[in-house]
């Protein structure tokens, strides 16, 4: 059970291969930061595609050593998008990070036809939390890219989270769909996708991991309050996996976590070639470099 998120450094293998990392318009001192960490402790070999002089200027700044760390110049910011997705396509680099660049930028050159990362799944955001008042790590799934996912969305997400449960040896994860409320309920759509959800597990149309819901949070989380409610289940107050009914909902959650609980967390993009670490700006080094961890783990 992996209750921390430094406990991830287990499942690095000392016979695998290094992963290459491959940073997006580097010269942003908080990714450059996190990534050059990794790199000094063997989690990744990165590859700085960006405008040297700015790189260079910003590890000067920020006290960074980037002494023998590949440098791509390229000063136009859209030619080093596609200079970094590429080399990812083209199987040169297995991470690619977010730097000093717009998110839909980014995600254009991603779904980019031609020279893109596009599998034909859906992509998904994936966050792993450690929180101090839960027993184990818990991850919730999708705060940042899908806005109001349907069933087929909900699915497609599902999918993704679990397949890289897997990559992080959780082998059956319980899966806990979340809504207002722990019944079903024809007026909230929520409720009415988690109850297909869950009966769609029981039937073996989902695999690899125990799905329940609808579940409100609490009992999701918290063992003792599924007991006071009545509510028998394997996933309350167990739950690997939190699958929110929006947006909204996610980020906000994500953002109380870290904010409010002092969580500390890891987060990717899933659904693509390999693993995309697209952390949000007010996200710290730390959160940052635990991202670079968890893409190196899955990757």
């Amino acid at each position: 059970m992996l209750k921390k998120l430094s406990d991830l450094n287990k499942l690095l293998k000392a016979d695998m291969p290094t992963k290459r990392l491959v940073l997006a318009v580097a010269d942003d001192p908080h990714s450059l930061g996190a990534v050059i960490a990794a790199q000094e402790k063997n989690i990744i070999e990165a590859v700085l595609v960006g405008d040297q002089n700015k790189i260079e200027k910003v590890a000067y700044e920020h006290e960074i050593t980037i002494k023998g760390t590949q440098i791509i110049h390229e000063p136009d910011k859209l030619k080093g998008i596609r200079l970094s997705v590429s080399l990812v396509h083209n199987k040169q680099a297995d991470i690619l990070m977010k730097g000093n660049v717009k998110t839909p930028d980014l995600l254009r050159g991603v779904l980019n036809k031609d020279w893109g990362l596009r599998t034909g799944k859906l992509l998904s955001h994936f966050a792993l939390f450690e929180v101090p008042t839960y027993h184990k790590l818990i991850a919730i799934t999708d705060v940042a890219m899908n806005i109001s996912p349907g069933l087929n969305e909900k699915i497609g997400i599902l999918e993704n989270s679990v397949y890289y449960m897997h990559r992080l040896q959780i082998a059956n994860p319980k899966v806990a769909v979340l809504g207002a409320i722990e019944v079903v309920d024809e007026k909230m759509s929520a409720t009415l996708d988690a109850a297909l959800l869950s009966k769609m597990n029981q039937r073996d149309q989902i695999t690899g991991c125990i799905i329940d819901g609808p579940l409100a949070f609490d009992n999701a989380v918290s063992s003792e309050s599924a007991k006071h409610k009545g509510i028998k289940s394997d996933v309350a107050g167990d739950c690997d996996l939190l699958l929110v009914p929006d947006i909204e909902v996610g980020n906000v959650l994500y953002k109380s976590l870290v904010f409010f609980s002092n969580a500390k967390v890891a987060s990717v993009v899933l659904g693509a070639i390999a693993p995309i670490v697209l952390t949000s700006r007010s996200d710290s080094e730390e959160a940052k470099f635990n991202s670079i961890l968890l893409a190196a783990v899955g990757a």
